[in-house]
């Protein structure tokens, strides 16, 4: 898996991209395998012979069948190595990919769900199975474990234009009955954002998450980046907390300029004194991919890029957040 940085796929692009290639890997041996069911479409046992002598064909596949018309099940699943039994005369007909529209062109790979035996993700592959005079018999299946399929597309990067993503309801509507109660973080505010910059600039720290009214920030560092720590309130007021962090050079691919921490926290601690009502309760910044996060009272949270964050004032925020 890589980030092709040069493009700008979004994450609907890349699920395109993925179906597509696997699209293109399946459509022709499931075309050239059902119509060697044909000949055996109203035997059982002949129509599993033949899913089985072609299993090895269809890539990645987990299980074959064969369903009428009507989506009922005319043959056993067949896996690699003999038969599943249980399915036999099964009625597929209101499983998700059943009821997708085939396109005029015979051959659907189903949008992804959940399996209903084994409770994860899948696809399924379908095909037209037409007599040699054209009239559609059925429909052969294949069914894929996506966790299993290979990915052939690039991960899309995450987007950079500002977000505003509305929270509980339940919480904006009481918006005024409740008001902001000074936290140990905000008596020693400036104290911990003093020891949160030199984390940052200093410390190799690239991430953290600061929650306001519980007092506390979690930090992801450099040095072990799939590990989280907590700063409690404790910590986070005790500048003694640097000595237990090495020394780093602050990260040259970092999409913030160092320059910009002290603003940005600033920022920050101005939007969590603004108001008694409406006050930042979270907040979050990332170095590398230059964005910042606030989530106010309202439960509503705000996602862009950091310079964009710097432009705006105080009266801005005091009207959006509401």
């Amino acid at each position: 898996m890589y980030i092709d940085e040069t493009l700008d796929l979004t994450w609907q692009d890349s699920i395109f991209r993925q179906r597509e290639e696997l699209a293109r890997m399946l459509r022709e041996p499931l075309t050239l395998l059902a119509s060697k069911c044909v000949p055996a479409w109203d035997d059982r046992d002949r129509l599993n012979a033949v899913l089985q002598q072609g299993f090895s064909s269809i890539p990645y596949c987990c299980y074959l069948y064969a369903t009428d018309n009507g989506g009922v099940q005319i043959c056993d699943n067949v896996i690699n190595n003999g038969l599943m039994p249980g399915h036999f005369q099964r009625n597929r007909a209101e499983r998700p990919y059943m009821m997708e529209p085939m396109p005029s062109w015979g051959f659907l790979l189903s949008d992804a769900f959940i399996s209903q035996d084994m409770h994860w993700p899948s696809l399924t592959g379908l095909q037209v199975v037409a007599s040699d005079a054209g009239a559609r018999l059925g429909f052969l299946g294949a069914g894929f474990d996506l966790r299993k399929l290979p990915v052939t597309s690039a991960l899309y990067k995450e987007p950079e234009k500002w977000r505003q993503i509305k929270g509980d309801p339940a919480i904006r509507s009481s918006l005024f009955r409740q008001v902001r109660i000074e936290s140990p973080m905000d008596r020693n505010i400036q104290s911990a954002f003093s020891i949160l910059e030199e984390l940052f600039t200093e410390r190799g720290i690239f991430q953290c998450q600061i929650h306001f009214s519980s007092s506390q920030v979690t930090i992801w560092t450099t040095d072990d980046p799939l590990r989280y720590r907590i700063l409690d309130q404790e910590v986070i007021r005790d500048p003694d907390i640097c000595l237990v962090y090495p020394s780093r050079p602050y990260p040259v691919d970092a999409v913030i300029p160092h320059t910009e921490i002290t603003r940005i926290l600033d920022g920050m601690q101005a939007l969590r004194m603004i108001d008694t009502n409406i006050y930042l309760r979270m907040s979050s910044i990332n170095v590398f991919n230059g964005m910042v996060s606030l989530t106010f009272s309202c439960d509503g949270s705000h996602y862009m890029r950091y310079d964009e964050f710097l432009t705006k004032g105080i009266p801005f925020w005091s009207g959006i957040a509401a």
